[in-house]
């Protein structure tokens, strides 16, 4: 199994995430070393011998880096690319850090720790000891000519000679990585599935949900003057500032056999357990485990049944929403005169024919 750290705290911004790219120091979330573990122990063979991008960043405060960095033998990477957003905290006071002393630290530059190796000194894992030695040797972490934006020419550069980039993202960096066929591990909101920029990645299987969070908020740790105005928040004795998050999902194109296994259905259609969209020819379904196992027409189900979904047993046909501009958009759903939340729409390829 891979190594695991509880301490420590990674960072990524509140609006980054499959949403609206966010450079505010107030906007910064952290994730828990933890749950970049459990999500990695799924894809721990399709690492090997590949150069990783974690494209924004910090070296000596991402989790996404410290993960890579303790794993990196046990894993056999080839490479590790960190490239940072202008305005480290940390690297802002530590000029023994880079090759070029004469050059003063600012915030106009990002960072890049690239690195194909990292020395053990016990010869069995890499310890803290190990990580902070290899960051502090000098021209470890240099700078980058621009500010870190992962839309640079030398940040693009970088990816292009990555194999799989795992970090936090904005949305337009998405069709980044499908534009150069690169292979993901990223964190957005569950919600997002529906936007125009993605849906159709979805319902063409190109990319899918992470095997280990399914339901549930997670916790975030936030910065010192972050407000709290969440309704969910909580402040521990030490005064660190937490807040929980719903819909909180991984984003991948690397595939793992659980997302292949059929969900196990045990409701038979009836029509007055499942009624029909006035403007549609679409059941719906309340809850994903209520989809009928003899129903052969299309469904309404909750957004939340893309964690259930096994693209064997399913076809993703489109969405019902109320504000999408795309085809796939079906219609908007409506019944008995309310607005409903906004569904997707499916059909069941494996259809159970009951005998009476």
């Amino acid at each position: 199994m891979l190594v695991t750290i509880l301490e420590g705290v990674d960072k990524v911004p509140k609006n980054v995430g499959l949403t609206k790219a966010s450079k505010d120091k107030k906007d910064e979330f952290y994730t828990d070393y933890d749950v970049i573990q459990a999500e990695l122990n799924y894809y721990e063979a399709q690492f090997e011998s590949k150069t990783v991008l974690c494209n924004c960043d910090d070296p000596f405060e991402s989790n996404f880096a410290k993960f890579f960095l303790r794993n990196f033998n046990y894993l056999k990477l080839k490479r590790l690319i960190c490239t940072s957003y202008t305005g480290s905290s940390v690297i802002g006071t530590q000029l023994s850090l880079f090759d070029d002393y004469n050059d003063p630290v600012t915030n106009q530059h990002g960072y890049v720790l690239d690195i194909s190796g990292v020395p053990m000194a016990n010869g069995r894992g890499v310890s803290d000891q190990d990580i902070e030695n290899l960051l502090h040797t000098m021209g470890t972490v240099k700078r980058l000519k621009g500010n870190g934006d992962y839309s640079s020419k030398e940040c693009l550069n970088y990816l292009k000679q990555s194999d799989i980039v795992v970090s936090n993202p904005p949305l337009p960096y998405l069709a980044t990585l499908m534009k150069y066929n690169k292979r993901f591990l990223i964190i957005g909101n569950l919600n997002s599935i529906t936007y125009k920029e993605i849906f159709p990645l979805v319902m063409n299987n190109k990319i899918w949900l992470g095997a280990s969070i399914h339901s549930g908020d997670r916790e975030f740790r936030v910065p010192d003057d972050y407000p709290l105005k969440a309704s969910r928040f909580r402040v521990d004795e030490s005064g660190i500032k937490y807040i929980r998050v719903k819909g909180v999902r991984w984003f991948t194109n690397l595939d793992y056999k659980q997302r292949h296994e059929d969900l196990i259905l045990f409701k038979q259609y009836r029509p007055e357990d499942y009624p029909k969209y006035s403007n549609y020819d679409a059941i719906r379904v309340h809850k994903t485990v209520e989809i009928p196992m003899d129903y052969p027409g299309l469904i309404a189900v909750p957004i939340t049944f893309i964690d259930k979904y096994s693209p064997e047993q399913f076809e993703i046909v489109g969405e019902a929403n109320h504000g999408s501009d795309g085809p796939w958009d079906l219609f908007k759903p409506v019944m008995n005169g309310k607005n409903e939340f906004k569904r997707l729409v499916i059909r069941n390829k494996k259809v159970r024919k009951i005998e009476d």
